[in-house]
């Protein structure tokens, strides 16, 4: 939704922008498109392959690139002899760049290493989460992260096949996942969604930092600056809509979330879960 997103940010020239999910740039760029010579965008993201990249394809635009999280965004602010910015765009979960990357796990169509980290070199990989928890503690992550209705089913399926040899790659870990559900199972995703999904949250705390980011981030708002979320969990959504309608210092610009167009989902059918809200610093 990168049009609706650069429209609730309500971008003049010379703004000061945090892209808190700097990902594989297009938002990015748009951004600083719109903020001209003299405006800035801090752009973060955990992932440091993420940064490595943009810092050569966003070469020459207004842009301030950090490894960081957006839960760290004051710190990096602070670095930078900045004191407040005019909007603040987060698009959760994962980038395409991510999803294509063999060597990172997230696609389940691919045979790659079961990592799920956003920063390799931080945390536990989701290898060594499902080697280590209990049936009855992966059962209960995967249906509170994923909303899998079946999360039982796979956690179990999950131990028996670890018994006989190590889970050590994405395509196994979905094989054991599709052989566990119904054969009715929903037929619109795969399987092994909803668990790859539950598993990413856990590895990276994604849930924590987007709450401590909604504590921290209205204070470096400046009044009349906007906050844009895009979520593709209802988990997330949930937050996010708490934090707009509690927090006095925002004030919600819609009741109602934004949510992509048909032809956007006919064009990149992973936006079909997409939900965009915008608040305005008080």
């Amino acid at each position: 939704m990168p049009r609706e997103a650069i429209e609730g940010l309500a971008i003049q020239p010379g703004h000061i922008i945090l892209d808190g999910t700097l990902g594989g740039g297009g938002h990015t760029r748009l951004i600083a498109q719109q903020v001209g010579p003299n405006g800035c965008v801090v752009a973060v993201d955990r992932d440091p392959v993420a940064v490595a990249r943009a810092e050569t394809t966003l070469r020459g635009l207004p842009v301030l690139v950090s490894n960081a999280s957006y839960a760290e965004a004051a710190e990096v602010l602070a670095e930078a002899s900045i004191e407040r910015l005019n909007g603040i765009l987060l698009d959760l979960g994962l980038s395409s760049d991510q999803l294509e990357d063999r060597q990172r796990g997230f696609s389940f169509h691919a045979r790659g290493p079961l990592d799920l980290r956003f920063d390799p070199n931080n945390g536990e990989p989701a290898t060594k989460l499902i080697a280590r928890l209990s049936a009855e503690h992966l059962a209960d992550l995967i249906y509170a992260y994923g909303e899998e209705r079946c999360s039982r089913r796979i956690a179990a399926a999950i131990v028996d096949r670890r018994r006989e040899r190590p889970i050590q790659t994405s395509e196994d870990l979905a094989d054991i996942i599709r052989r566990a559900v119904p054969k009715n199972y929903d037929p619109r995703i795969d399987p092994a969604t909803r668990t790859f999904q539950a598993l990413r949250i856990a590895v990276n705390s994604e849930l924590d930092h987007l709450e401590r980011a909604l504590q921290l981030l209205p204070t470096l708002l400046a009044p009349g600056g906007r906050f844009v979320v895009i979520s593709f969990h209802s988990l997330e959504d949930r937050l996010v809509k708490v934090a707009f309608r509690r927090d006095e210092r925002l004030r919600p610009l819609a009741s109602k979330p934004l949510i992509p167009t048909a032809e956007e989902i006919a064009a990149n059918p992973r936006s079909r879960s997409a939900k965009l809200r915008v608040a305005e610093r008080c």
